[in-house]
């Protein structure tokens, strides 16, 4: 049996090693163009939030009540990742800010900014949506801990057709590699004429795999008001490792360590204070009864 899983593998690693793939970053629909990550992402919103919603629904949580909770947190992942591509584009938008005044029309101002936060960090957008949805939390007056067992699941879930659509547009591209494929037409050109390893598939399988697990707990309801926190250990330190496996540094480098290497850590270690502090406070509640 082993044997035959050997000689399965081995057969994979052949194939990719001869494979030259053709990317395809546009796909044509109803006569409009738009790219194969936000194909991706549209299809991975819709998967994730029919997923919410059914799980809402099974601990008797209105649906309508958790399409906006999401809404807001879509509203503000939005705004974080292009936020912090914008910071990884700081020279581009220093230069910008110093050269304002030969800014001479709207047109010019617009290709500007797209050109600074044109693209988008995962990372932004999972700090932004997380900001969104305990402010908004707050100011209803919600059940965070509640909420939150239900969404969690559901960021692993869009972040695997996310990184899906990333391998076919030709962005977060792998490093050069004996294995992998050779882009062709990749949205970034640094990316085409070298065979690169698949890391954002198999980012794309580490996020099924961490939906799987968090959606085990869910099921079993074990974990609760700990589900985000068990994400994000296990997230950032699957992507610490998978940043090694990057071929694309444009985002730019602290301390020797890539940005998503370095925000990676403090997400962990963020992870670890808010277990221990929620522990604490359990601890101490019970106590005073």
């Amino acid at each position: 049996m082993q044997l035959q899983i050997y000689k399965s593998i081995a057969k994979i690693l052949f194939v990719l090693q001869r494979c030259d793939f053709f990317m395809f970053p546009y796909i044509k629909i109803f006569g409009k163009v738009i790219t194969s990550y936000t194909l991706m992402a549209i299809v991975g919103m819709l998967v994730a939030g029919i997923f919410c919603v059914k799980r809402s629904k099974q601990v008797k949580i209105d649906d309508n009540d958790i399409i906006v909770f999401l809404l807001i947190c879509s509203i503000g992942a939005l705004i974080g990742g292009h936020l912090l591509y914008g910071i990884t584009n700081m020279n581009w938008l220093i230069k910008f800010i110093s050269n304002f005044h030969k800014v001479t029309s709207i047109n010019i101002f617009i290709d500007c900014i797209l050109e600074i936060f044109g693209g988008s960090v995962f990372y932004g957008g999972l700090i932004g949506g997380l900001i969104a949805g305990f402010i908004y939390a707050k100011l209803k007056k919600i059940n965070i801990n509640l909420y939150s067992y239900i969404v969690v699941p559901a960021i692993p879930l869009f972040h695997t057709f996310g990184r899906l659509g990333c391998f076919l547009s030709g962005c977060c591209y792998g490093i050069e590699s004996k294995i992998g494929f050779v882009y062709q037409n990749a949205l970034i050109s640094l990316a085409n004429g070298y065979r690169r390893f698949p890391v954002q598939l198999l980012e794309a399988f580490c996020n099924l795999l961490i939906f799987l697990l968090l959606y085990f707990l869910q099921k079993k309801k074990k974990c609760y008001g700990y589900l985000l926190e068990i994400y994000l250990l296990i997230y950032s330190f699957i992507r610490f490792f998978l940043e090694y496996l990057r071929g694309d540094s444009y985002r730019g480098f602290i301390f020797n360590l890539s940005t998503s290497q370095f925000i990676s850590i403090l997400i962990f270690a963020f992870a670890i204070i808010s277990i221990l502090f929620k522990r604490i406070k359990v601890n101490t509640n019970i106590s005073a009864k």
